[in-house]
């Protein structure tokens, strides 16, 4: 054994994410003085649960981590522990006697998944998905490479980034398929991460797929599912509201608009009283403003167009410069409100400025909205100002972005 003591022990310990030994004697459940011990240059041997823990939590068995197997003591590790790593799905699972990466592997790790949140907001989808999902590639490989505090630590980013590509999959995409395999891939990751607000947020983004399509029972049992997560949080007052909102949405498409604008009224509540806790970073695509616009998309939808009209044009100008696929949303409903109140010009009006937005920052959902707006205007479709909007709605650029993104 080296003079300096267990540095096997050590570099693992620090390689997991446990820049102290009182940090792995909580993992692990022990007294600090022992992990002393174990750190020594004549370590004892760990036994039972001790040592079944202290291999758990740094991913590789006892003499690997510098230990002396006594005279006498069976090698207790199996065949499986010496294979490749296998998968459960495509979150994989680390196997003990594998190189672990440096700690900081989990920090470089996570810098590009941040980067990747900003990034969504102005790259094309098109070209940003590949780059997401080969990041998650690398998380998935990562997890086999690492252990302890520095494994949640990259599970946690790998979930965030599966929910990002999900999130391009369904609003950028229009693929409700793919984005519900890859929110479960997200909901895995969460899992190996511990990580409950991300599971609830995960669980929230689930309930759209079938609260899209009308299948109200489905979407309010993830519903359930993302609040029960989210109670186990700590959740901040805006991950709250906007799980009020997300419900709110699905409830407005299965025709409950009057529950909905309900659960809306509770989210402006808890917004406006104050929490203790912060937000995680990862919730940027929430804020009051965009629960003005869940609440101005449920207003029309019920009916209420001079509240709905109010409501749009003030998110509309309280938008960031940022918000362009919001800005396209809300467009598209401002348009709607006017179709519904029989406003044929004014509603052409927001409806080409939605596609002007689009030609600049494609956004499937707001392509979706202006479509659903020219099929309201059938009955003015001889109308000049629809015919303008047609040439937009139908010229090179406009089809090209919608076919090829």
């Amino acid at each position: 054994m080296e003079n300096d003591g267990n540095v096997r022990l050590r570099a693992a310990r620090i390689a997991a994410g446990y820049s102290t030994q009182e940090t792995l004697a909580k993992a692990v459940g022990v007294a600090v003085r022992q992990v002393r011990r174990w750190e020594s240059s004549n370590p004892p041997w760990p036994k039972g649960t001790a040592a079944r823990k202290l291999t758990e939590v740094l991913g590789q068995d006892l003499e690997q981590l510098g230990f002396t197997r006594p005279a006498g003591v069976p090698d207790q590790r199996s065949a499986h522990s010496r294979e490749l790593p296998r998968t459960q799905g495509v979150v994989t699972v680390p196997v003990p006697g594998l190189t672990l990466q440096p700690a900081t592997v989990a920090e470089d790790f996570a810098g590009i998944t941040r980067r990747h949140r900003r990034l969504y907001w102005t790259v094309t989808p098109a070209t940003l998905h590949p780059t997401v999902v080969a990041h998650a590639t690398l998380g998935c490989a990562l997890l086999t490479e690492t252990a302890g505090v520095t494994r949640r630590t990259v599970a946690a980013a790998l979930a965030e980034t599966f929910l990002l590509a999900g999130r391009i999959e369904f609003f950028d995409g229009r693929e409700p398929d793919s984005a519900r395999e890859t929110w479960t891939r997200a909901l895995q990751a969460a899992g190996q991460a511990d990580n409950h607000l991300l599971g609830a947020a995960i669980l929230a983004h689930m309930a759209f797929v079938p609260g899209w399509t009308g299948d109200r029972q489905a979407a309010m049992e993830r519903m359930t599912a993302a609040r029960t997560y989210a109670r186990r949080g700590p959740a901040s007052a805006e991950l709250l509201a906007w799980l009020d909102a997300v419900e709110a949405e699905c409830e407005t498409r299965c025709g409950h608009t009057q529950t909905a604008l309900t659960l809306l009224g509770h989210a402006q509540d808890v917004l406006a009283t104050p929490s203790e806790h912060t937000s995680p970073e990862w919730l940027d695509w929430f804020s009051p403003v965009r629960l003005a616009a869940f609440t101005g998309h449920t207003q029309l939808a019920a009916g209420h167009l001079p509240q709905a009209r109010q409501t749009l044009l003030k998110v509309l100008d309280a938008l960031e410069p940022s918000e362009d696929k919001q800005r396209t949303v809300v467009l598209g409903d401002l348009a709607a409100v006017e179709v519904a109140d029989r406003n044929p010009e004014k509603a052409c009006e927001y409806a080409v400025a939605a596609l002007d937005q689009l030609c600049a920052t494609w956004y499937a959902t707001g392509m979706d909205r202006i479509r659903e707006v020219r099929r309201a205007l059938t009955p003015w479709q001889h109308e000049h100002c629809v015919r303008d909007l047609d040439d937009r709605l139908y010229g090179w650029e406009t089809t090209v972005s919608a076919l090829g993104r």
